[in-house]
Formats: structure tokens, sequence, C-alpha cells
């Protein structure tokens, strides 16, 4: 039996769409900082001067009001990217366009497909399930500094995970936006084991502060499958493996601000070994929006407060769904 029976077309279109995106954006980033410099020195300088003009002028609209392209966020391999898994997106409550929302997403995973799929494409209906909300899904900034990969992310409605950033979108760009921060960040992704339930959040409380800041109800949302979609591999303390794995992933958290994973998924066909994600369904379930008042210079008493509700919230969420979601009524949600 050859690789291609063994494959039908829908099955492969999956595959592409999954395994398109992260070449893609590479390819993009290689073109921009080695291809464009390059072409400076060439007859087609006119292609690099025009590129970082663009760059120049169009520098401050990541950190303001985005420009997202409904043409680009319909795309239709965003629906065969959804189908691969599937990806689905749960409202329990509306999501008033009369009032502006932080919705922390969580668990970080190891690379987030459900937060990107259901608030950076329309593949699941987002503009349908929210009607009057634009989503804005924070990232980190320094994507958004590379020419041509910015304009594509950007199109999708990715924008910097910074405070500036955030701050303009809930407070210079009218009602009805909703910035997603997945609030365990990079760091979380070493905890991304199948059947794992931790977060890293009991000291993650920037997102609530700007909340408060800024007036924008926070509203807790989590993926159930996420963790279970790639096996992590942790190699034994003392081994040279270990000591190699440990000290890469240093190296990329100073200079890209990852906390780069060593694990697996499968190959092209089931039941082999690659870096494709397992075919399991991941779901997003967006819960019940937390108000919060708006206050300039917020106590730190006060953040507290609203973190520790915004957790609870969580934890009622997480409680009413794990079940139906694929885990065990026992399992529990652990916050470090």
């Amino acid at each position: 039996m050859t690789f291609f029976s063994r494959l039908d077309l829908r099955e492969g279109l999956q595959t592409i769409a999954v395994l398109h995106l992260i070449p893609f954006t590479v390819s993009l980033g290689v073109i921009s900082l080695l291809v464009l410099p390059y072409l400076l020195f060439t007859k087609y300088w006119l292609l690099t001067v025009l590129t970082y003009a663009w760059l120049f002028y169009d520098w401050n609209t990541h950190n303001q009001g985005g420009r997202h392209s409904a043409w680009a966020r319909n795309w239709a391999i965003w629906k065969y990217f959804q189908n691969y898994f599937p990806i689905k997106l749960v409202k329990t409550h509306d999501l008033s366009p009369k009032h502006n929302y932080i919705i922390g997403n969580h668990p970080h995973g190891i690379f987030s497909h459900g937060v990107f799929i259901n608030f950076a494409t329309e593949a699941t209906g987002f503009s349908q399930i929210f009607p009057s909300i634009t989503p804005f899904l924070s990232t980190l900034k320094w994507i958004l500094w590379i020419p041509l990969v910015r304009d594509y992310v950007i199109s999708l409605g990715l924008s910097p995970v910074t405070k500036s950033s955030v701050t303009y979108k809930l407070t210079h760009n009218g009602l009805g936006n909703a910035v997603v921060i997945v609030v365990g960040g990079a760091a979380e992704a070493l905890l991304c084991h199948p059947g794992n339930t931790t977060l890293i959040l009991k000291n993650r409380k920037g997102f609530v502060k700007l909340a408060l800041q800024t007036g924008a109800f926070l509203v807790p949302s989590y993926s159930f499958g996420e963790n279970e979609v790639y096996k992590q591999e942790t190699f034994a303390e003392g081994t040279w493996l270990r000591l190699f794995q440990k000290s890469y992933q240093k190296i990329s958290k100073i200079i890209l601000g990852l906390n780069l994973c060593t694990f697996h998924g499968r190959g092209l066909t089931r039941g082999s070994w690659g870096l494709l994600p397992f075919n399991g369904p991941i779901t997003t379930v967006v819960g019940e929006p937390l108000p919060v008042p708006k206050i300039d210079n917020p106590s730190k008493d006060t953040v507290d407060k609203y973190h520790a509700l915004y957790i609870s919230a969580l934890r009622k969420l997480f409680d009413q769904y794990k079940v139906e979601y694929g885990l065990s009524e026992t399992q529990e949600l652990n916050v470090i």
C-alpha cells in the first residue's frame, strides 16, 4: 500500500493546513531578515527600500488599532486546520458590544493551536458566536518587528502582549473589543503533558491590573485538549541530554522569550512518529464575563481581590465542563 493510498484527499488537505503555518511564517521571516538586505545590493534594491519604508510608516499599527482582514481570517486553509483536530469554540455567555474585555486563555500548550484558530481566524465562527466583538490575540512583541511577518499576523488580529498595546485597544478603540491573553505564557509550555492541568497563574496579575485600569471585563476561557496534542520529553537529571535541554531552553528564553520544548507528535501517517500534532479534539470554552470597575491606580489588595475572583471563575468553568470534554470527575485544576 502506498503512502498516498493511505491518505484520503480531505485528510491530506488537513495535514497540509497544519504543516503550512510554521514553515510559511518562518519562510517570511527568512525573506525579511536575509533576502531583503541582500536585495539592497542588487538591481531589485527598490523592493527592500519600499518594504522598510512601509514598515516605518506603518510601525504603530500593531500597537494601536490593528488591521483585521476578514479575507485573511476566512481563508479556506483555516477550516482544514480546524477540522484536523477538530477545534471547537463554545460560548457559555454573551459578550455585549457595550463593553471591552480581556479574555484569559489556559493552558498554553506547545503551540496554542486552539486559541489561534478560535480567535485569530473565523474557522470556528467567532464573529457569529460573538457578534460585534473584535478579537485581538496577543503574542510576543518581537514577532511584530519582522517585515512581512508582521503584516501577515496583523491581518489575523494578532498584536503584542505589552501594556501599551493592550491599553490602547481597550481605551482608544471604542467598545466591543476583546484582547485575548494566554496568561501562562511560554513558561507554561514546559508543563504541557497529556492529562496535565497545572497552570502558571498564581503570580500572573498584570492582566488583572490592566483590566482594572481600563475597566475591561475579565473573561476566563479554557482550551480542553490543548495539552494532549503533543508529548513532551523531559530527560533525567544528571544526563547530558538533560544538560543540553536546560541550556538551550535558557538561551531561547533570553534571545526569543520562549522556553523551547523537546516534544513530538505523529508523522504523516497515523501511528508514525513526527512533529505533526496528534489528532485530538481541542475545545475552547469561554466563560462568564466578570465585571470590573475602572480604577486608574488600583491598590495591591484590589488587584489581589479580582485576581482571586478570576481564578475562582476559571475553576468553576473547568469543573463544569471537564467531564464533557475528556477529563475525569476527580481531575483538579492546579494553580501555581
